[in-house]
């Protein structure tokens, strides 16, 4: 289960606002920050809809433990240089 505190997290790491976010996952402004405050206050295919806008921004969600020992957290994908162009470099002069 994700938490409030990891969609905040990673929502900071990349630089997003929660305009933004809500834009990107066809939001209101209003259930982004309802996500933010209690997760478990929201429907699941809301805090779905933030997820994969996250994951598409190349944000990984951890699990409790999956790094070792330690709680839930977030962090940035790897990414391979063959991936193609990473989401905050994409623009208008290389869009296809």
């Amino acid at each position: 289960m994700i938490t409030s505190a990891q969609l905040r997290g990673a929502r900071a790491m990349i630089g997003l606002s929660t305009e933004e976010l809500a834009a990107d996952s066809r939001l209101s402004v209003a259930s982004i920050e309802a996500l933010e405050t209690d997760v478990g206050s929201v429907e699941h295919h809301t805090l779905s809809a933030v997820r994969a806008a996250l994951e598409a921004r190349g944000i990984l969600f951890l699990a409790s433990g999956s790094q070792g020992v330690g709680g839930p957290g977030v962090r940035l994908k790897s990414w391979d240089e063959d991936e193609g162009i990473r989401p905050e470099n994409l623009n208008a002069t290389n869009d296809d």
